[in-house]
Formats: structure tokens, sequence, C-alpha cells
């Protein structure tokens, strides 16, 4: 399917897997952003990174300096599972068949679209088999009578998590004011800036 959504043309849809062509730049990692305690994280974009490590680093300067966070993972583009995308009345859901696929379960993080043009927002986690096997249980855990445009699924091992010892690391953005525009009252500044380089009116023209 032709998409002119960045995010539907950067990763493969189920079934369009293909082996991939070695990187002549840096991969690209998603980036999840949690705003404050409580609220389901939400996928805020892409950046370009060496390896897992430094995309959260960049991750962080590049998404969290300008508001309130309280936690961020990266996972590498390559390690979503991305449904097809719906539109009209149809949930992705509807298109997903069951597949058994090996006995070993592990922990599969769950985003939805549902809302076309809106960020993908963590639904919940699923134990399953597989990322496919994961995605065809999180429909009756996650998504009876609702309707989604769009499915990600993120093994949860593949996923760089800020731990609890990185907490402190959004401590202090609070009371950093510098991340409102009207505290630089660049107003005032200018209009006294104005006041003390006038000259003084001597009456000679």
């Amino acid at each position: 399917m032709n998409s002119l959504d960045p995010r539907v043309a950067r990763l493969p849809q189920v079934g369009e897997v293909k082996p991939k062509k070695s990187l002549d730049q840096f991969g690209t990692f998603e980036v999840f952003v949690q705003a404050k305690e409580g609220k389901p994280f939400q996928h805020e974009g892409a950046i370009h990174a060496p390896n897992l490590e430094m995309a959260y680093l960049l991750a962080k300067e590049t998404f969290t300096r300008r508001f309130t966070c309280v936690s961020v993972y990266v996972a590498d583009t390559r390690n979503v599972l991305v449904s097809q995308t719906t539109e009209g009345n149809q949930s992705a859901y509807e298109l997903i068949s069951k597949e058994d696929e090996g006995d070993d379960q592990g922990a599969f993080e769950i985003y939805h679209l549902p809302k076309r043009g809106k960020q993908h927002v963590h639904a919940g986690t699923v134990e399953a088999n597989s990322s496919r096997d994961a995605m065809y249980r999180a429909k009756d855990l996650f998504a009876l009578g609702k309707i989604i445009y769009n499915i990600w699924v993120i093994e949860q091992d593949k996923i760089r998590f800020t731990s609890a010892e990185e907490k402190d690391l959004w401590n202090t953005l609070p009371e950093k004011k510098f991340r409102d525009a009207s505290d630089y009252k660049g107003g005032d500044k200018l209009k006294e800036f104005l006041s003390r380089s006038q000259l003084p009116d001597t009456g000679n023209r």
C-alpha cells in the first residue's frame, strides 16, 4: 500500500518483511515518551543513531527538553512489527489471523493508532509466543468494541527502557522555566533596551 504517512512508509507491514540491505547510514529508532506518571507511553518520532544506547541518549535530548517528561524508551525500527493500516470503520484487528509460532513465551508491548493522523499510544502488554501471536492475542485484551487503524508490536527484550535509577534525569525539568516562552519576557526587555538607547532630546535638529 502506498502512503504519504512516513511512519507507514518506514515500517514494514505484516507479510512485507524482507531481508535488510546493509545500511550506508545510521539506522532509525522509534522513540516513546511518557509525559506524566500513570499516563500511557506515546510514540513521539524517530531518530538516527549508531546503536540502541546512543539512540536513547539522543531521544532524551531531542524529545524531552521542551516539555515535562517522566520516562522514555526506544526500540530499533526493525524490531517493530506493524499491521496493515485500515480506513473508515474497519479495524486493523479484522485482518489479523491466528498463527502458532513456537512455544517460548515472552512479553510484548502493544501500540494502537486510534485516530488517523495521531500518534500511536500504548495499549498494554501481552504474553505470547511471537510478535504475530501477540498481535492476535491483543485484540481480545485491548480492542473489543474499538476501531484501531494500525497496530505496532515490540518485544520487551528489544526495548531500551528508562531504569528506576535513571528516573532522576527528569526531576528538575518542571523548574526549568526556559521551556516557557512567556518567561523570556522578550517584549519587556526590548522596551527597556530601546528606552536606554534613545539619545537625549536637545532640541537641535
